[in-house]
């Protein structure tokens, strides 16, 4: 079985070697056929093409797998980009490698690496996580997991695709959670006729699409915290003050509150400052 890697806007993008693989496949799995249809029609690829999407992947695994084990090649494309990421057929893969069958990839474009090395920011560490929750709560919810995973030393840039309709909204969340000054860029339409990247600190971008709606697909990145970032000593110093005259569930409520941080993160903090304090030695 073999992923197989597709143009992310630019149709001449498309390798030979990921035309030629999908011309001798004898079945490709699409994420919606009718997308991948102009693709394959301009190469003059006629394989026959299925879908395979989030509703039909699972119960659709043991024939696939049957038809692998008797030798049909089979390749997988997504609608843009690379497979897997952010589309179907990692719970296929998965079956493939436990069934002991050849899994092999030809790599391309990638929506969020062609967006890394334009962002300006620091190419590595990175962290990209797809598409973050439609609804502000559950998001700034993922966004608070973050930001404290940061206070415990995480430092990479963050990726993720959003929706245009959404993109305001989420870099408010970003800024309001990360800090206005963060570096963070906006990357649209790679490899289109309008590509464009915005760059700048998150509260300038959240303003300017606030202001002007964004169209196409997008990437957002936002660079690591800076060096001297103090969240860390921030949330310590802030809980100490507050278990000194409240309880643990109190005191988490109301720094989680203060500083944007999902409760039951800052309530584990909590709970492990005061039992430091109630066995100094710990």
């Amino acid at each position: 079985m073999t992923l197989v890697s597709t143009p992310i806007g630019n149709l001449g993008d498309f390798s030979d070697r990921a035309a030629a693989t999908l011309a001798e496949a004898d079945l490709i799995l699409c994420e919606d056929t009718r997308t991948s249809a102009r693709l394959l029609t301009a190469r003059g690829i006629t394989t026959r093409t299925e879908p395979l999407h989030d509703h039909n992947e699972q119960h659709r695994i043991p024939a696939l797998i049957a038809q692998l084990e008797r030798g049909r090649r089979i390749a997988i494309i997504s609608d843009a980009g690379t497979p897997l990421l952010s589309d179907p057929g990692f719970r296929l893969a998965r079956a493939a490698i436990a069934a002991d069958i050849t899994l092999t990839a030809v790599p391309g474009p990638n929506a969020a690496i062609t967006a890394l090395t334009l962002s300006g920011l620091p190419p590595h560490p990175f962290m990209f996580s797809g598409f973050l929750p439609p609804r502000s709560a559950a998001r700034r919810e993922v966004l608070g997991r973050l930001r404290a995973a940061e206070q415990a030393g995480l430092s990479a840039t963050l990726i993720w695709h959003e929706a245009p309709h959404r993109l305001a909204e989420m870099l408010a969340d970003l800024a309001d959670i990360f800090g206005t000054d963060r570096p963070a860029a906006v990357a649209r339409e790679l490899t289109k006729r309008f590509e464009e990247v915005r760059r700048g600190p998150v509260g300038t971008l959240a303003a300017w699409y606030t202001d002007n709606r964004a169209r196409g697909e997008i990437t957002v990145l936002l660079g690591p915290p800076a060096e001297d970032d103090s969240g860390a000593d921030d949330l310590d110093d802030r809980l100490r003050a507050a278990l000194a005259t409240l309880s643990v569930k109190d005191a988490a409520s109301l720094v989680a509150g203060a500083i944007n941080l999902p409760r039951r993160t800052v309530y584990a903090r909590a709970l492990e400052l005061a039992r430091q304090t109630d066995d100094p030695h710990r």
